[in-house]
């Protein structure tokens, strides 16, 4: 790399920032610091302590082309949040020139010292909490000029306003929203010493006390030429630093404040690649592609969780399991694995990239039909997000093959394998290359008639009896499984002989709730465990829910039949769809309804594994089975009035 090391002043740094002569390649993402962190930065400054190095790269080179952004902050309408915009509109220009330097590290820091001491001194940060909140800073002229421990004390944080306030907002505690407050409580604005008003402030605060001149003194000497003329380390990086070189710094630096993720690395990497100039000479831009596949994400309720993160990972499955399935073509003696992970990723080459891209995007809505079909119907019940990218690269590689029957319902018992079994949450690189590698053979072999061996994910997938006690909330895979099988099974509401199914289950509101209502089995002593447990829950509409209340079972479904107008046998087939054995729950049976239905779930559970279930009696000598967590109680949707 082409290096020169610079020391530029505060001053001059701000300048550059304001004018645009400084800005960061547009893929940066904004990150706030916090209120004390900035505090803590203006502190450093003022005591002249060093501060961490600022690295810019030139621009105009031919191989490096991020497009630019300015700084929070520095145009109007620069920043998601209405309130900063309207803050910032009345001192930030509409536009800036084209940048001369793209800010590589230090984004965190500059970004923080020009909203601190620019223009009125408002940032837009947030408290230790995260809440957003809008500050001023201001300089404590008498502890700026203490020993080290009062000059930490010195910078003091306000209100945007400068009006701090007590008693929930009711009572003033100190006003230096005027120059005369400011005068009064001796604390000048920090703005004022980069825009040359500190001379006037200091006028104003000799005034009542003529021995305070020697302190004015003392304070343009100590304090306000060196904080003027603080100097901040920096590398420069000259336009002839090479593409891969820039994105090697992209993924080293960033320390103090947030590392880019992998996308963002991604996205300098591809920056200026030759193969990615477009007839009119524009370059491909990461972030304009994920655009394109955000628009089908946005269709699909079920994909809601499907990172960008994501993306890149089935990319590089497809890219990597192509050049694996060439190498073994060629009888090479070790093909190179197929793998998503991290390293392989950063790796990845903008013709492999823009070779898969579309594939991937064109095989997402048959993903999110795929888990439709599972009675999956919205992001928040998905077990596994993760497992979306496996799925969506099988789907690419076996294309219409996988709507075949046999073929789809291997693709099922992987699935349901993958989920029961909760395998995917954790190491999932790992077993997305696995899956990736032995899924489509497997699948395929369904309707080929030969002979496959069965992928890890289904031979070493377990599920004990005794899970179904721990199954307690929504934060389980496995629990968002038996709730998505018991729909998948044709389970209706009870009160509108309803089918549970895509059409219907927004329009009812459908959620999983108790069968046993909570507050029953509190007053029947009935042990939390079982009253938690999955096997006392169902789907069901929100307005059956209702109905229910905290009713007993022997109470509710008279109920519920003479408000449906539904015949006994016709409601008792309803609550066999639920796999709920009608007589025990009428009878009010906690205890053989509870066993009952644990043992139909079971069934329903072998029946979508394709293998059996391990029992109580059989789990002695299993102490290697993991269970995903233990499952603590989740706020109660039931008993509603």
């Amino acid at each position: 790399m082409s290096v020169e090391m610079q020391q530029p002043t505060i001053t001059d740094l701000l300048k550059d920032v304001r004018t645009g002569r400084i800005q960061l390649p547009d893929f940066q993402r904004e990150y706030r610091w916090d209120v004390e962190r900035i505090r803590e930065l203006l502190v450093t400054v003022l005591k002249g302590h060093p501060m961490g190095v600022v690295m810019v790269l030139q621009t105009g080179s031919d191989h490096v082309r991020f497009k630019p952004k300015p700084l929070t902050g520095v145009v109007r309408g620069g920043d998601d949040c209405r309130e900063c915009q309207e803050r910032f509109s009345s001192k930030a220009p509409a536009t800036v020139a084209a940048p001369d330097y793209l800010l590589l590290d230090g984004q965190q820091r500059l970004t923080s010292l020009f909203q601190a001491l620019s223009g009125d001194g408002v940032v837009h940060s947030a408290d230790d909490k995260g809440k957003l909140r809008h500050v001023r800073y201001f300089l404590d002229v008498e502890l700026a000029l203490g020993d080290d421990g009062s000059q930490s004390d010195a910078i003091v944080v306000m209100p945007a306003d400068a009006v701090e306030r007590t008693n929930f907002g009711r009572d003033i505690v100190r006003d230096c929203s005027t120059l005369e407050g400011q005068v009064e409580h001796g604390l000048l604005p920090i703005t004022a010493i980069y825009d040359d008003t500190a001379i006037t402030w200091m006028l104003e605060w000799i005034k009542p006390d003529a021995t305070r001149a020697a302190t004015f003194q003392r304070l343009q000497s100590d304090v306000f030429l060196r904080m003027k003329s603080y100097q901040i380390p920096g590398i420069e990086l000259l336009k002839s630093t090479s593409r891969e070189a820039v994105a090697t710094v992209f993924e080293k630096v960033n320390t103090g404040g947030l590392a880019l993720d992998t996308f963002e690395l991604l996205t300098a990497t591809f920056a200026g690649d030759p193969s990615g100039t477009g007839e009119d000479g524009s370059d491909f831009r990461l972030v304009d592609d994920w655009k394109l596949t955000k628009e089908i994400l946005e269709r699909h309720p079920t994909l809601g969780g499907f990172q960008r993160v994501f993306f890149l990972q089935a990319v590089t499955l497809l890219a990597t399991h192509a050049k694996r399935q060439a190498e073994i073509a060629a009888d090479k003696s070790k093909p190179r694995p197929t793998s998503a992970r991290r390293e392989d990723i950063l790796r990845l080459q903008l013709t492999d990239y823009r070779r898969w891209a579309d594939e991937v995007r064109a095989a997402l809505p048959w993903v999110a039909h795929f888990l439709t079909e599972q009675h999956i119907h919205s992001d928040r019940f998905v077990p596994y997000a993760t497992q979306c990218v496996p799925l969506t690269v099988i789907r690419v590689l076996l294309g219409h093959d996988a709507d075949k029957y046999a073929v789809k319902q291997r693709l099922q018992q992987w699935y349901w394998c993958g989920v029961l079994g909760e395998q995917y949450g954790s190491t999932t690189e790992t077993k997305f290359a696995r899956d990736v590698d032995q899924v489509p053979d497997w699948a395929l072999a369904a309707v080929d008639g030969r002979q496959a061996r069965q992928p890890e994910t289904v031979t070493v997938a377990s599920f004990a009896e005794t899970r179904l006690l721990t199954l307690r909330t929504r934060l389980s895979a496995a629990y968002k499984g038996v709730y998505a099988l018991l729909m998948h099974g044709g389970c209706k509401d009870w009160q509108f002989d309803q089918d549970i199914d895509h059409a219907h289950y927004n329009e009812m509101n459908v959620d999983i709730h108790h069968i046993f209502p909570k507050k029953w089995c509190e007053k029947n002593d009935i042990d939390d465990a079982r009253r938690e447990s999955i096997v006392n829950k169902t789907p069901l509409g929100r307005k059956t829910n209702i109905m229910i209340s905290a009713n007993s079972p022997a109470d509710y479904v008279p109920m519920l039949e003479a408000r449906s107008g539904l015949a006994p046998e016709s409601m008792d087939g309803i609550l066999r769809s639920h796999l709920i054995d009608p007589q025990l729950l009428r009878a009010a049976d906690f205890d053989r309804f509870f066993e009952a239905r644990r043992e139909a779930l079971v069934t329903m559970i072998e029946g979508a594994m394709g293998k059996p279930v391990l029992r109580d009696m059989e789990m002695t000598d299993r102490s290697d089975l993991v269970f995903e967590e233990a499952d603590a109680d989740e706020p109660d949707l039931d008993d509603e009035a």
